[in-house]
């Protein structure tokens, strides 16, 4: 997989979430990318999304400063 798919399909993820309601609640950076948990806001509901991708942990620190500005 290309570098450039790579990335669509972290974002295709990380926009999935978003779109159901989701909200991300913690982040994790280690040697494979991060682990960004994201948790619903109306229950105990959350997930779990490894990103390796450069770009695609870019798009995610976007969204969680418009997150935390909102």
């Amino acid at each position: 997989m290309s570098e450039y798919q790579q990335y669509l399909a972290e974002r295709d993820k990380i926009d999935f979430y978003i779109q159901k309601g989701y909200r991300i609640h913690q982040v994790k950076e280690h040697l494979n990318g991060a682990t960004v948990e994201f948790v619903h806001p109306n229950g105990n509901v959350s997930e779990t999304v490894l990103i390796g991708n450069a770009n695609a942990r870019k798009y995610f620190s976007s969204l969680l400063i418009k997150q935390n500005r909102a």
